[in-house]
């Protein structure tokens, strides 16, 4: 089928990067979340960054201007019911999800496609409790969403071919790269980096090296454009930990044991940038670690 109308469940830094991506693409968007001043400030924060990407050339204030032109908010969750395609991205908490989906489902269209932007929760599971198994799907994006070019596509047992060649189509259009992953724990990529992001944790933990030695390690000696504390803070430490135990439970391999420092960040509240707090002090004008 072709995908016209694209809704977005969740305003905050994924979301509104969904968003952002759709709405250049020629896509009609309606953004819902559970607050207005949410909202607001996704909108906000989509025209500082399609004005950048104006600055560099790279779009023209009319193209700007068109995009926002096509994004709608709402506060109610049924005003998504009717378009082509719903992408969940609230808070990674697999009752949030499942409570969303329950919420969308007496207002859907018979050929509604519903996904998650999960980066980690199974979408086996997940469409089971909804009324179209067959059109559900993992729609995985990398954040920032605007400027990384891979989107994971995951199916569950119970998807359709017509459902994945259609989010194919819908990579394709937004000037992405899919990459089509099985429906086990991690996926690809957070498989692969999140243990590598704990096992830094555990380096920092055991006193093998500070905050600084083990990001300027990777950052110089295997060419990472970011350090792995460096990238936890800007994931989100909460998120970090929430993956690390899905793939924990998932997997039941020690190997996947979520540091316990990782954890008493958490605890602390310490969650990365978003919170000017996590193995880096975001409080100044440059960041300085907290160990």
């Amino acid at each position: 089928m072709k995908i016209r109308s694209v809704g977005i469940v969740g305003a905050g830094q994924m979301g509104s990067g969904i968003a952002h991506v759709f709405a250049m693409a020629g896509f009609d968007v309606m953004l819902s979340d559970v607050a207005q001043p949410n909202l607001d400030a996704a909108i906000a924060s989509i025209d500082r960054n399609i004005e950048r990407q104006v600055a560099k050339g790279k779009t023209t204030a009319t193209e700007k201007a068109d995009a926002l032109g096509r994004i709608k908010t709402t506060l109610q969750l049924s005003d998504l019911g009717p378009l082509d395609l719903i992408i969940e991205a609230a808070t990674e908490r697999e009752a949030v999800k499942d409570a969303i989906f329950k919420d969308l489902a007496p207002h859907l269209a018979p050929h509604t496609i519903l996904t998650t932007n999960t980066s980690s929760i199974s979408i086996t599971r997940l469409a089971s409790r909804t009324d179209r198994p067959e059109k559900f799907m993992g729609f995985h994006f990398m954040n920032p969403v605007p400027i990384m070019q891979l989107v994971e596509l995951i199916r569950g047992i119970a998807t359709d071919k017509d459902t994945f060649d259609t989010l194919l189509a819908v990579v394709a259009k937004l000037g992405k790269t899919s990459a089509s992953a099985e429906d086990f724990p991690g996926f690809i990529v957070n498989r692969i980096l999140m243990p590598m992001i704990n096992e830094a944790v555990y380096t920092l933990y055991e006193g093998v090296g500070s905050v600084k030695s083990i990001d300027e390690s990777l950052k110089l000696g295997a060419n990472h454009p970011m350090g792995p504390l460096e990238l936890a803070d800007f994931i989100g430490l909460d998120t970090c930990l929430a993956i690390m135990n899905v793939l924990h439970d998932g997997l039941a391999d020690t190997k996947y044991r979520p540091c316990p420092l990782l954890t008493k960040y958490v605890e602390a509240g310490w969650l990365g940038r978003k919170t000017k707090r996590g193995f880096y002090d975001y409080r100044g004008e440059v960041p300085i670690p907290t160990r």
